[in-house]
């Protein structure tokens, strides 16, 4: 079981690593376009590249983001019920969420399925298979559906989720 759970970890990281150099790698586009503009030359398909290192970004960071207590979570009531009634609003909440993304993730996947039957490309000047920036919403989606699946099974069996918060997000009054 501990090579599961080193596994699932390490998937989480791995995608939250990902998401950064997402980031990183739209900060460069963004520079190579300016330098771009500044010397005359011009870079077709930068402000399309981007976009979808913004998208592949976003869906990289759910799964990580769940399990780092980044995502916005109302804990209100949790907080002011039982133990028992808290463990039931848990399992429904997760139940709840892990049905909704793996919903998404499966009709993601025929939607990024048809995009490579049909080869459709994109309008920009890039001319991109659109099934290549579409196959991260479906790995995105997978992950965090995993991640939520294993907040559930984790609080079916232990009790409690794993999302821990970190110490610098508790610091700012929350």
């Amino acid at each position: 079981m501990t090579f599961i759970r080193k596994t699932l970890d390490f998937l989480y990281l791995l995608s939250g690593i990902m998401a950064a150099l997402c980031l990183i790698a739209i900060l460069m586009l963004i520079v190579v376009q300016m330098i771009a503009r500044w010397t005359g030359e011009v870079f077709p398909g930068a402000p399309d590249y981007a976009g979808y290192a913004m998208a592949a970004a976003s869906f990289l960071a759910f799964a990580n983001a769940l399990n780092r207590g980044a995502h916005i979570r109302v804990s209100i009531l949790l907080n002011a019920v039982a133990p028992l009634p808290k463990r039931l609003l848990e399992i429904w909440c997760f139940t709840l969420a892990a049905a909704i993304a793996w919903y998404f993730t499966y009709y993601a996947y025929w939607f990024v399925f048809w995009s490579w039957k049909f080869n459709e490309i994109s309008q920009g000047q890039d001319a991109t298979l659109m099934w290549i920036p579409q196959s991260v919403m479906v790995l995105g989606g997978g992950l965090l559906a995993l991640a939520l699946t294993d907040n559930l099974i984790h609080v079916l069996l232990k009790g409690d989720h794993r999302i821990v918060r970190d110490s610098i997000d508790q610091a700012h009054g929350e």
